[in-house]
């Protein structure tokens, strides 16, 4: 039967998809529009699983907090290119995953990908699914944190949509809730003191100091001291307490927290891709296989 335009108009409005694969779809279906839809849904989770394998090391941060802030969510969804990361559906899709941390603190990534996300009761997994088959490239949920605080606050900032910091903190207000947030996400400090950092850290880094020390050629005793003033200096520089405050390096947030009746409880810090190994792009090569539909 002879597909018609309206029939193609009504796939899309629907669908979101675009003319030629509503077109194809309404050809393989004789016309059924409901038909159309499920065999659309059915190529797409062909398509989302053929994608599964390609890198996924681009994307976004996105937050969300509770009206009070004493609640907060932050997700990072994963795409293949910096130009998907931009695609309005991609971003919404970001921002309503990150809303469902905030209401429902899923207890594993499992059990997020689990639920619906909207009133279509289609789960995030699916809706995932259905967002690779429309844009073309391989999407994840890489890893979620939420965050309360019951006898304070949660300072929260993205910079840009590639780094974002959630900091639980007592006392104080919301605007040194913030630049704590800044703070972190531009110092990147491992830990909060110096009894945060694991045995393991710390004994690997003074194994380096002391075979550092030892080509000074200097006397052991002395070597002992020079080894413990640099472990001590490393200490400060990955300790959030321990740095000088980026906003008024003259002084360091261990002081701006006294100064405040504040503390700090808890952080968190993403930035998107870190610990994903990158491949090297051939471009040539990416053109050639998206020109087969691969």
């Amino acid at each position: 039967m002879a597909i018609t335009a309206a029939q193609v108009k009504e796939l899309r409005e629907r669908t979101g998809s675009g003319m030629m694969e509503c077109k194809k779809a309404l050809v393989e279906t004789g016309g059924d529009i409901e038909a159309a839809i499920e065999w659309m849904r059915k190529q797409g989770l062909a398509k989302a699983d053929k994608k599964a394998g390609r890198v996924a090391s681009e994307g976004i941060i996105v937050t969300a907090i509770g009206d009070d802030a004493r609640k907060a969510a932050m997700v990072e969804i994963n795409s293949e290119t910096d130009f998907v990361a931009k695609n309005e559906d991609f971003r919404q899709f970001a921002a309503d995953v990150a809303q469902k941390v905030l209401v429902s603190n899923p207890a594993a990534l499992d059990d997020l990908l689990a639920m619906a996300l909207d009133d279509s009761g289609e789960s995030i997994n699916e809706k995932r699914q259905a967002l690779i088959a429309k844009i073309g490239e391989n999407i994840n949920v890489r890893r979620f944190t939420f965050m309360e605080a019951e006898n304070g606050r949660i300072g929260c900032y993205v910079h840009g949509t590639r780094i974002g910091v959630l900091v639980a903190v007592e006392g104080g207000d919301e605007a040194l809730a913030k630049d704590l947030a800044m703070h972190i996400a531009a110092s990147k400090p491992q830990a909060i003191t110096p009894k945060d950092i694991s045995a393991e850290a710390l004994n690997k880094e003074r194994d380096i100091l002391i075979a550092q020390a030892k080509d000074s050629g200097k006397p052991p005793e002395i070597i002992e001291k020079m080894v413990e003033g640099r472990l001590q200096k490393f200490l400060s520089e990955i300790t959030l307490l321990g740095q000088p405050f980026v906003k008024d390096p003259d002084i360091k947030v261990e002081k701006l927290l006294k100064n405040a009746g504040a503390s700090v409880c808890r952080f968190v810090r993403f930035e998107v891709g870190e610990g994903i190994e990158k491949k090297v792009e051939n471009f040539a090569e990416e053109v050639r296989l998206q020109a087969r539909g691969d």
